[in-house]
Order: C-alpha cells, then structure tokens, then sequence
C-alpha cells in the first residue's frame, strides 16, 4: 500500500508543479483572462494548502512526505491520514486539468482578435509616417517661397522704426530750443520749483538728442543750469535741513533726485549735521569749563546718542535706504574733526595729574567711551532698515577711539607710574633687621594683589591689546620690589659675625621662607596671567563680534599688533614663562640669601677651624721633643679643645633646624629648592634638614682638610693626634648621620703608618693628601 501511495504521490506531484509553473506564467489574452488564472490559482491554494513547494525547483518527494508525516494528524491514525492526502492531491488534479483547459481556450480564442489589432497599428504607422513626410515637404516650400517677402517686411519696419525716432528727435530738437528760449525767464524768477520743472524737461529732451552733433555742447548747458540751479537753492536747502523742516527737505531732495544729483544734496547734508553737532561739542565744553573732560565727553556722547534717534527717524523720511550709512559716515567724519579734538582734551587733563594717576584717568576716559561706543552700535543695528557691515562701521569705530591709540602705545609708561606709586607706598626697609624682614613678609600679599589691579586695568583700559605693555610694566615693578629683598639680604650680611648668632640664622630662614612665598604667589600670578592672555586674544580674534569690539584694529598700531602677536606666538609654542626674568631673579636672591644663611651657620666652625695650624699638639716647641709619646697608644690621645667646640657645635644644629624644617613650610621648601639644586631632591622637610646638615658637614670637611694640609711638620705624636681629631669629627657627622669625606678618611689613616708601611699602606689614596702628609711627617719616596 505504501508504494502505491509513493506513485500517486509522485504523479500528482510531478504534475502539480508544471501546472503551478504554467500559472505563474503571464499567458496573453485580456485582464479577465488573466484574472480568472489567478483565481484558479487561489481556488487549488485553498483546497491543499501547500501549493508553493510543488513549484520548487529543488522539491524532494521524500522530504515533503516525511515532513507531511510529521504532523500530530498523521500520527494519530496514518492510514486516514493518508487516505484524506491521496484524495486531496487527486482534487488537485481535476481542478488544474480544468483550469488548464479552461486557460487554453481562452488563449486559442483571443489571437485572432491580437492579430487584427496588429495589423491595423502597422497600416496607422504608415500613414502618419507619409503625412510627415507631406508636412516637412510643405514647410521647406513655404520657407523658400516667403523668404524675400519676409525680408522685405523687416526692412520697411526698420524704416518706419527710423522715421519715428527721428520725428520724436525733431520734435524734442524743436522743444530743446523753445524750453533754452524760456529757461532764462523761469531763472529770473527766482522760483526754483519752476526752474526745476524746466531743466527735467530739458534733461527728457537731452535724452533723445543722443546722436545729434552738438550733444555734448547741449549737456555741458543743461549742466551749467542745473549748477545755478543748485547754487540757488543751497542757501534754502541748508535752511531746511538746519531747521529740520521735513516738507521743504522733501521737495528739495525730489528736485535733486530728478537732476541726478543727490549725492550732492546728502553732502550738504552731511555738512549741516557735522557742523550742528560740532557746534554743540564747543557749546558743552564752553556752558562746563569747569568742569572735567569726563563730564565733557558724557555729556556729549549722550547728545549725540539722542541725535542718532532723531536724525535716523527724520532721515528714513527725507531720503530712505540711505539713512544709516550717511549718519555713519557723519558721526565718523564729526569725531575725527571735533574742534578742540578729544586728544587735545585728554592731553591737557593729564598734564594736570600726576604721572601715578594718568593711567586712572585715561581708564575712566576710555570706559566712558566703551559706554557709548556699545549704545551707539546697538542703536545703529536697532534703526537700520538694512544689515551693516562691519567694514561700513570700520571708520566709525576707529574715530571713536582714535584718541587712545597713542596711550595704548605708551600704556606700559602708565602702568609703571601707578604701580611704582603704589610699590613706594609699601614701607619694607627700617633700621632693624627684623623689622625689615617682617615688612617685607606682610608686603607679599599687598604686592601680588596690586599686579592682579594692574591686570584688571590692562583688560580694561586696552581690552587685552596691552598685555605686552602689561608685561613690561609688571617686569619692572617686581624688578624694583626685588631690590628691597637685596636691602635685606644685605643687612644679613652686615650683621654677620665669628661667634655663634641663633638669632640672626632664623632672621636668615624667616627671609628665605618670605622669598619662597613671593616665589609661589607670582608663580601662581604667572599661570593667571597666561590665561587672561589667551583668552584675551581669542575674544580678538572673534569673527562673528562686533567691529565695535575688533580692539586690534582700533586701539593698536602696526607695532602694537605685531607685539601682541609675538607674545601669543610665545605663549603658544616656546617652553618659557612670560615673568620668567622675574622667576630666575628670584631663584638667584634665593641662592644668594642661601649663601649667606650658611656663612651664618659655618661662621663658629669657622672661627674654630682657623686654629688648627696653631694648635699646640704640633707646635714648634712640641714638634722639637721628637722623641715624646711616641709610644703612647691611641686611646690615650683625646680631641683638641678646637676640633671639640666644632663637634659640639655640630651636634646642636638639628634642634636649631627643625623648627624651621619639620613643620609643614612649603614657603621654605620653595624657597630652599630655588636656592640649591640638591634640595630638589628630598622628598620632605625632614630631608631638608639633612641636606642642610650635609651641606654643612662637606663644607667643615674641606676647610678642616685644607687647614690641615697647611701644617708644616708632624712628628708621630703629633700625627697620632690629629688622627685623633680627624676620627672625633668623623663619630660626630656618624652621630648625625652623615659621613667624614673620603680624603679625610684617607689622611687618618695615613697619620697612622709607620714610615716603613707608608710607601705600600697609601696606595689607592689620593695622591694629593698622600704627597701632603709625606711632606708633613718627613718621610722620603723609595720611588
């Protein structure tokens, strides 16, 4: 049973497939025929559900019976299951037999008809195809045979064209003459509506005349009466706009209009208001001679800002579109001739103030000026009809601060003064030194916040254009407050004595840690002042601002930019400090003050240290018993009384040092690091005090070697003894911490050969102290 049912299955697949095929197929015949295909198609989807895998290229028999198999139906009961199949697939079967039937007489009925239509669209296409041909035919016909006639129609218009236009030249030819006839009557009587009336007519008549051998003559004529006419009429034109008189301004800008020549009439415009508001500036100057040239400046500014307002409002009325731009060029062309001008003003208010309070002066100037330079631009953005341009404002702008240019030249002179001023009034130096010291520490603040006023001026009297000025005036004022911390240092060293003075070395750390804090403020000052810099210069540098605020251009000349730039440029690119003059002055007061901090320290040692050659172990009269403690050992040896007081004075420093550098001081620390590399490498204070200690330590050494060296003639007791005095020094520095130099090592032990081992027992010495001792102790080279 099953391989029957294999081959029905086959079959009915097999032809199920090429009947899927057939209908996917477009077959000819009508939309309804087409329609009923798809409808066929439908009905056997419905009857067997899986149509689409019968029209698969790839369909396997065997794979979509094991999937149909797999169903929960087929296996409940098979034999229904496949029973129902079979009889489904044969349903399958007959409906495409009927559908392909039914397909196929449809087709075989329909190719008559398509045939017809065939023909008939051929026959169509060869008739249209010979009417073509008749029409193109015709048309070549007609050209040829209208050309000349067509031709000659255009020539004849042309003729008429001429004749026309030479009758409306004779015409205004026969008017030129009778209107320059009459336009001597119409000027005697002094009406100039009427004379206007006259030369328009002119002018129209001029304009047809064009090609007539006296046009030129024609032109220079009617130009001569429009020059009288304008010559009549200025002292009436200049009435009215003086008066402000809208209707008689109005007709006389028509009569210009017409003539052509308005531009001339907004020149005795732009005269008019010029001359008014430069009268107004003297009026002010002369109602307020006592008064300041602050309140000159305000109280002009603010006239010509109520000018603006009103002369925009009656301008848009008299001559519109053309408003704004002759206001700008009237304002710019009024500041740069006021009479007496700003600059002459200021110059004479500063003679009149001393040189510390010019640059206060200049800043309140130059803020009044600001002022109305941001109220007239917003009132020029808020009348204009049009955008303006920054390079129509250009001019405007920089006759608004054309006065300060050359004080933002000389700014750095200014800066100077003030702080100078300021700098004297700091009160540092007295007659006692620890007066001295505590004035120059509480200073240090006073002195950083007048460079941060001095900053705040720069941004506000140069809108950052002046930092190289700044910069300059900033390098001399700490220059000059440098020079009160050398007073001071001086004042150490005069005070300086042979004898131990605890006193004066912690005046010594107070002054080294007041120069560590100056060292870290104007650090800090100098990272604050690179960033206004900066930040300054890209609001310069702003493309989209206002020509109001394009400070380059309006309060710089040509070297003043070129500094500027060179100091960004700087900035940006060289690993330097803009104070760094500064910096490395104080890094060399640091050193210096540390030096003298050390001879402060060293100078007992010193005092000590002196007395090593005339110490009594090796004495002339001792050196003569050569014969004395020769065999004494060495523990009966102790320390000389000079070597002793070095020792104990050694031994009392760390709890001079340690108040000073234990706590948290990072004034000190910086200070201490500025003055000597090696301080740059410890880690903490406590570090600090051994560097200091060690410093100390190299410099008792050396000077207790080269005293040393210096002694002419050692017998064995006195050589044993000055071993004795090289080892106590060393368990000393042990004690500290520290170590004895290796040539002092070196020389105890060569003190401490006998003659016999010292040829052998020096080797690997320094060969200067091996050749020194031998010299001291007499012994003679084998070599």
């Amino acid at each position: 049973m099953a391989v029957s049912v294999n081959r029905q299955l086959f079959i009915a697949t097999i032809f199920t497939k090429y009947v899927l095929l057939f209908f996917e197929k477009k077959t000819p015949g009508d939309d309804n025929e087409r329609s009923r295909g798809k409808g066929n198609a439908l009905t056997l989807k419905c009857c067997f559900q899986d149509v689409s895998a019968f029209s698969d290229d790839s369909f396997d028999v065997k794979d979509w019976i094991n999937k149909t198999f797999k169903s929960a139906e087929a296996q409940e009961n098979k034999d229904a299951f496949v029973a129902s199949l079979v009889m489904k697939l044969q349903l399958y079967v007959q409906q495409i037999n009927g559908a392909l039937e039914e397909t196929s007489q449809s087709v075989l009925s329909g190719l008559p008809r398509v045939l017809r239509d065939t023909q008939l669209l051929q026959q169509e296409a060869s008739k249209l195809r010979e009417k073509m041909v008749a029409v193109k035919e015709e048309i070549a016909k007609v050209e040829k045979d209208t050309g000349s006639s067509i031709a000659t129609l255009e020539r004849i218009d042309r003729i008429k064209t001429d004749l026309q236009t030479a009758k409306q030249g004779l015409h205004e030819a026969d008017n030129w003459t009778v209107l320059a006839n009459d336009v001597e009557e119409v000027f005697e009587s002094g009406d100039i509506e009427k004379i206007a009336v006259k030369l328009f007519s002119m002018q129209k008549s001029l304009s047809m005349l064009a090609n007539v051998l006296d046009f030129e003559d024609k032109k220079l004529q009617l130009e001569g009466l429009k020059n009288r006419l304008e010559a009549m009429a200025s002292p009436h034109l200049v009435q009215a706009f003086t008066a402000a008189n809208l209707e008689k301004s109005k007709v006389y800008v028509n009569i210009f209009d017409k003539m052509e020549r308005l531009p001339q009439l907004l020149k005795y415009y732009h005269n008019c208001l010029k001359v008014s508001l430069g009268q107004e500036w003297r009026r002010t100057i002369e109602l307020a001679q006592d008064e300041t040239v602050a309140y000159w400046l305000h109280t002009f500014y603010d006239k010509l800002l109520s000018a603006w307002h009103t002369q925009v409002t009656w301008c848009n009325q008299v001559f519109p579109n053309t408003s704004s731009n002759t206001l700008i060029d009237v304002y710019a062309d009024l500041l740069r001739s006021l009479d007496p001008s700003v600059s002459v003003c200021i110059e004479t208010a500063l003679k009149q103030h001393s040189n510390a309070m010019q640059l206060s002066l200049l800043l309140e100037l130059k803020q009044i000026t600001k002022h109305f330079a941001v109220n007239l631009n917003n009132a020029i953005e808020s009348c204009s009809q049009e955008k303006t341009y920054n390079h129509e404002l250009l001019p405007l702008a920089q006759a608004i601060y054309a006065p300060y240019v050359p004080y933002v030249t000389k700014y750095s002179m200014y800066e100077s003064a003030q702080l100078g001023q300021q700098l004297n009034s700091l009160d540092c130096i007295h007659d006692d030194l620890s007066e001295t010291i505590n004035a120059l520490a509480l200073s240090i603040s006073r002195v950083i916040d007048y460079a941060n006023e001095a900053n705040k001026r720069c941004k506000l009297f140069t809108d950052g254009c002046g930092y190289p000025g700044l910069l300059k005036a900033l390098n001399a004022y700490f220059t000059q407050y440098l020079d009160k911390y050398r007073v001071g240092v001086k004042q150490l060293e005069r005070r300086k004595a042979k004898q131990e003075d605890w006193n004066l070395f912690q005046m010594c750390l107070t002054l080294m840690q007041s120069i560590g804090e100056l060292l870290v403020q104007i650090e800090q000052f100098e990272k604050t002042l690179v960033i206004d810099t900066i930040e300054a210069n890209n609001k310069l540098q702003s493309s989209n601002a206002s020509v109001f605020t394009h400070y380059k251009k309006l309060l710089l000349n040509s070297q003043g930019r070129t500094e500027l730039a060179n100091l960004i440029t700087s900035l940006q690119q060289e690993d330097k400090t803009i104070l760094d003059s500064i910096v490395k002055a104080i890094h060399k007061l640091c050193s210096d003050l540390h030096h003298t901090t050390y001879e402060v320290i060293f100078a007992p040692i010193f005092a000590q240290l002196l007395l090593v050659q005339k110490a009594p172990a090796w004495s002339s009269d001792v050196n003569k018993m050569t014969n004395f403690g020769t065999d004494q050992p060495d523990y009966s040896f102790a320390p000389q009384e000079y070597i002793t007081q070095v020792g104990q004075y050694l031994m009392t420093l760390p709890q001079h040092l340690e108040p000073f550098l234990l706590r948290d001081n990072p004034s000190l620390t910086q200070a201490l690091r500025a003055a000597d590399p090696q301080y740059a490498q410890g880690s903490s204070e406590s570090g600090f005090t051994d560097i200091l200690l060690g410093i100390v330590a190299k410099g008792t050494c050396q000077m207790f070697q080269d005293q040393t060296l210096g002694i002419c003639e050692l017998n064995s007791s006195s050589c044993k003894q000055l071993a004795t005095d090289i080892d106590y020094l060393g368990n000393v520095l042990e004690e500290l911490g520290l170590s004895l130099s290796e040539q002092l090592q070196q020389m105890s032990v060569l003190l401490r050969l006998t003659p016999e081992e010292y040829q052998t027992g020096s080797a690997g010495c320094s060969a200067r102290v091996v050749a020194a001792v031998r010299q001291m102790r007499n012994i003679t080279s084998s070599g």
